[in-house]
């Protein structure tokens, strides 16, 4: 089916969020849709799919103009989605989440699960999903609930599948696999739109690119494409997309970590028994996939978990259930893996948000007093040395983007004397050019002596940085691995299976 979308514009107030877009996918096609996160590319979909109507602009299918008042009416006219968050109910079988919405019933009146069972397995057997119709979908991998999401929108007819940005929670493994069923997909005849911001899967599996930026449409490319070409079109200027790092010189250990376990609010143990060490000038790397541990470790480490058993020694003093204010006074430095939540006050001005953590303490504050000269001075200089792009200093930081609400959180935490430097998810929805002055800003505290831990789920990023890093599965250090262990290697660390050799195993 030949999918075209001509001039869709999508505002929400003043957001002109789509700006009349057009966009063909032809039948058996694989179209990526390549930009950065507010690009606009979720949104075009979502118009696609009938969760928003269009201001503007035309949906055509075989040429024939559709008109959707929801997703009901795009999944009758042969459009699926795989959501990125999968809509799936855990304790349901995998055949009742495919029959969700769309039950049929036996001469009884009583639910069909017989024909939802021979549904599943002829999908399955059609594309080798392997996936079984009476599982409980709360005991199968992620991988295999994504084939839950793609059985149920191939169970209603869909001749169109969208994929929104679907390799954010798998393994290098699992992506490889998703990878083979999309071409199988498409030799089938169905038509693709795959939404990313991974220069490295849209050159391996797309057959045509989209760029989308700011809301537009700035280019189409090909899979030839160099990774730096669709960069440039990401972002409108020339991006170096490697990390400039010299190898480490690791010095002592700073930071000890000893059997540490940490237990949620419902107390279940979500980090086990837990030990590894950071040494001045070096970058850890803690990867995994999400939901592994990494967020409670590093809570943990900055005194945010107060279910902890084990130790935390930074220079040989003890940091484990000490308030958050003292790990910071200790000189730790602190990314959160949500900015806006967590590292910054949206209502704040720029250079209000650059002295939070020191707003109690000279020279911001003498004699009670708020020391505004300096405050503009000290925030002017930060500002600039970070390349923050605003409309001055006075600004609220709600009203920056991403990468700039990052660099203020950088400036902020680097500009402390450090001890150690912890970043959770540092380039979370940032665009390439601002990864790339993240990156070397992380590695420039390395070179500087003090020990850093990154915490990411991209694979990439891990590569680029670690001179050391160390895998998580379900709450337990797999192994910690050299910082230029293959990415097969990894992928398989993340699925939890243990490095024969080239690392210590926990």
């Amino acid at each position: 089916m030949k999918l075209e979308l001509r001039g869709i514009t999508k505002r929400f107030g003043t957001l002109v969020a789509n700006d009349h877009i057009n966009l063909i996918v032809e039948a058996g096609e694989i179209h990526a849709l390549l930009g950065e996160n507010g690009a606009g590319k979720s949104t075009l979909m979502n118009v696609l799919y009938g969760l928003y109507q269009a201001d503007e602009g035309e949906i055509l299918l075989d040429d024939a103009v559709q008109h959707f008042s929801g997703p009901g009416d795009a999944m009758a006219a042969g459009i699926g989605m795989v959501h990125q968050h999968f809509m799936l109910i855990p304790v349901f079988t995998v055949a009742e989440n495919v029959m969700l919405g769309h039950e049929e019933t036996t001469f009884g009146g009583r639910l069909d699960l017989a024909a939802a069972r021979d549904r599943v397995r002829e999908i399955s057997d059609r594309f080798g999903f392997d996936v079984d119709p009476d599982a409980l979908v709360e005991d199968l991998p992620v991988g295999v609930q994504q084939r839950v999401e793609i059985i149920k929108a191939l169970s209603r007819d869909a001749k169109v599948l969208v994929f929104d940005e679907p390799t954010a929670v798998l393994t290098p493994q699992e992506t490889d696999e998703l990878m083979a069923i999309m071409r199988q997909l498409k030799d089938s005849g169905t038509s693709i739109v795959f939404i990313t911001h991974k220069l490295r899967e849209v050159r391996e599996v797309a057959d045509r690119i989209t760029v989308i930026r700011l809301g537009k449409v700035v280019g189409e490319a090909s899979p030839t494409a160099s990774n730096e070409e669709l960069a440039s079109l990401m972002v409108g200027r020339a991006v170096d997309l490697t990390v400039d790092k010299t190898p480490a010189t690791p010095g002592e250990p700073a930071l000890i970590v000893t059997g540490l376990t940490v237990l949620n609010a419902r107390g279940q143990i979500v980090v086990v028994d837990v030990s590894f060490e950071v040494a001045t000038g070096e970058i850890l790397a803690i990867a995994g996939v999400q939901g592994n541990g990494q967020t409670e470790l590093t809570e943990a480490l900055m005194g945010l978990q107060p279910r902890v058993v084990g130790q935390i020694a930074l220079y040989g003093k003890s940091l484990r259930g000490h308030s958050v204010r003292k790990v910071l006074d200790a000189g730790v430095g602190f990314v959160p893996e949500d900015r806006t939540e967590d590292g910054l006050i949206g209502e704040f001005t720029i250079a209000e948000n650059l002295m939070l953590d020191r707003s109690n303490r000279e020279p911001f504050v003498k004699h009670w007093n708020l020391q505004l000269a300096y405050l503009d001075e000290f925030a002017e200089e930060k500002v600039k040395e970070f390349d923050v792009r605003s409309q001055g200093i006075g600004t609220k930081v709600g009203r920056l983007s991403g990468g700039n609400q990052q660099k203020v959180v950088l400036a902020r935490e680097l500009s402390r004397d450090l001890r150690l430097f912890v970043a959770a998810q540092p380039t979370r929805g940032l665009d390439v050019g601002s990864i790339e002055f993240v990156h070397e800003r992380i590695v420039a505290t390395r070179d500087a002596g003090t020990p850093v831990i990154v915490i990411s789920t991209e694979l990439d990023e891990v590569a680029a940085l670690a001179d050391r890093i160390m895998v998580m599965y379900r709450g337990r250090i797999v192994g910690i691995v050299p910082g230029d262990t293959p990415r097969s290697v990894l992928g398989l660390m993340m699925a939890g299976e243990v490095p024969e050799q080239g690392g210590a195993a926990a």
